[in-house]
């Protein structure tokens, strides 16, 4: 059907990721560093995005599109949450050292396990975050050579880590506080613990 929609001009996107999180419905993702319309039948066409978008690049067009299907949306989440992912990619071996996403960003650097041991992740932790992701058991690398990159070359508001209470999960919190102290920035640190039965512990 002929009906209006968002268009995305990736040409202006500068990828702050601002219209995603204010896309209730979750059509709206980051994909390298740009927005995307991830699925027609998820815009409802009202717009929620365009006040959002700083740079101007969200406009409607009408065109031939997929039916809005509310009950879509609804069983992915929307509406009640739905995706909060404002970055791609998030795992931290695979991150870019700057990216427009990072610029004044507050960051979640996050344990692998932590987003399946906490039900509402998302919203607990992502919703207006940029997301990096690591195990520092499994990786077998150290990451604070490359945080302290990110740190050093972007302007961080503040940073979030979210690790299991397991030991092993403390390499993640020392590889940060480690990044921190190398990028020989004052960034605002608060650590997040949660329990194997994926209680917020602190």
């Amino acid at each position: 059907m002929i009906r209006k929609i968002i268009t995305i001009d990736e040409e202006k996107c500068t990828g702050c990721g601002a219209c995603a999180n204010a896309c209730h419905e979750g059509a709206i993702g980051m994909v390298n560093g740009k927005a995307k319309l991830l699925r027609d039948d998820y815009c409802d066409g009202l717009g929620d995005c365009l006040p959002a978008c700083p740079a101007d690049a969200i406009s409607f067009t009408e065109r031939e599109a997929a039916c809005y299907d509310a009950k879509a949306v609804e069983a992915a989440g929307g509406h009640s949450g739905g995706s909060k992912i404002g970055n791609w990619p998030v795992q931290i071996k695979l991150a870019p050292i700057s990216a427009p996403y990072f610029s004044n960003a507050d960051l979640l650097i996050a344990a692998d396990c932590t987003a399946y041991a906490h039900a509402n992740f998302h919203n607990s932790f992502m919703a207006n975050r940029i997301t990096l992701i690591g195990c520092p058991k499994l990786d077998m690398v150290d990451y604070s050579e490359k945080l302290a990159a990110i740190f050093s070359s972007n302007e961080i508001n503040s940073i979030t880590v979210a690790r299991m209470e397991v030991p092993c999960c403390g390499g993640i919190e020392y590889a940060v506080k480690r990044a921190i102290e190398a990028s020989g920035k004052d960034i605002a640190l608060r650590v997040m613990v949660i329990s194997i039965n994926g209680q917020i512990l602190y």
